[in-house]
């Protein structure tokens, strides 16, 4: 698989599944346009990406909390390049409790801007980009929390509304994009492992058999089939069935 012609943005870059994803895609000749919440958490994943010799790579400042970031986010993505390929939202915050009043305010607040209205703004400001692709994807990390009726044991229920506005904000823009060309995927996996670093030998070693806890490795595939796909082959969302028994996992989707 290459993608040495693909400009791809990736947000939530500056750590774990975000970092994994940059890596991976960087890997397959991707340009990639790597977001975290500060500049220094996307420096350092541009730096380890220039260190392995890979040269387009490109990291900015977005708080998916504050509009106006955004919107200099996507201006300055604009002066580096005239077209988005693919855009990946993977930076929306995590909030657990057990009960609606665990949280503060400002974390609920922070929580549902981050994953409802951040979603939201990125994808409109980076729109005309994607317009400007011939081949463009929206690719949303969800979680299970964004299923109606699913249940995840240790989720605040501010994460739920947060996902839940994530899943109908892409079922609506699937529908109104689509006679555009524009594919927009979603994701809704359970808890998964993103424990390893992909810089270590441990990533290729990691346990994916049938019995093991979803891992990083296996979203990522999903995610590279599906904007590997011609065009005609519309994937709109991946759901993932949840190991029945807890498993240890280090993150949660989104």
């Amino acid at each position: 698989m290459s993608l040495i012609d693909r400009r791809m943005v990736i947000t939530g870059a500056g750590r774990d599944f975000g970092r994994a994803l940059a890596h991976h895609f960087a890997g397959l000749g991707a340009e990639v346009f790597l977001a975290a919440r500060t500049l220094e958490a996307a420096e350092r994943t541009r730096a380890e990406i220039l260190d392995r010799g890979h040269e387009k790579v490109h990291a900015f400042a977005c708080d998916l909390t504050d509009p106006a970031a955004i919107r200099a986010f996507a201006k300055a993505v604009a002066q580096c390049t005239d077209r988005v390929d693919v855009l990946v939202i993977n930076g929306a915050r995590w909030l657990e409790g057990p009960d609606l009043l665990s949280a503060s305010d400002e974390d609920v607040a922070d929580t549902l801007a981050s994953g409802g209205t951040g979603t939201i703004l990125v994808t409109k400001n980076l729109l005309p980009l994607l317009l400007a692709s011939d081949r463009p994807d929206v690719v949303t990390m969800v979680s299970i929390c964004g299923v109606p009726g699913a249940h995840h044991p240790r989720a605040h229920e501010a994460y739920y509304a947060a996902k839940h506005a994530q899943r109908g904000f892409t079922e609506a823009l699937s529908h109104r994009l689509r006679p555009q060309g524009v594919r927009v995927i979603s994701l809704f996996p359970p808890d998964f492992d993103s424990s390893r670093d992909p810089l270590s030998t441990e990533w290729s070693a990691t346990p994916r058999g049938a019995h093991d806890p979803l891992a990083a490795q296996s979203v990522i595939d999903c995610i590279s089939f599906a904007i590997q796909q011609p065009r005609d082959c519309y994937i709109n969302a991946f759901h993932f069935e949840a190991m029945s028994t807890s498993a240890t996992a280090t993150s949660t989707s989104g």
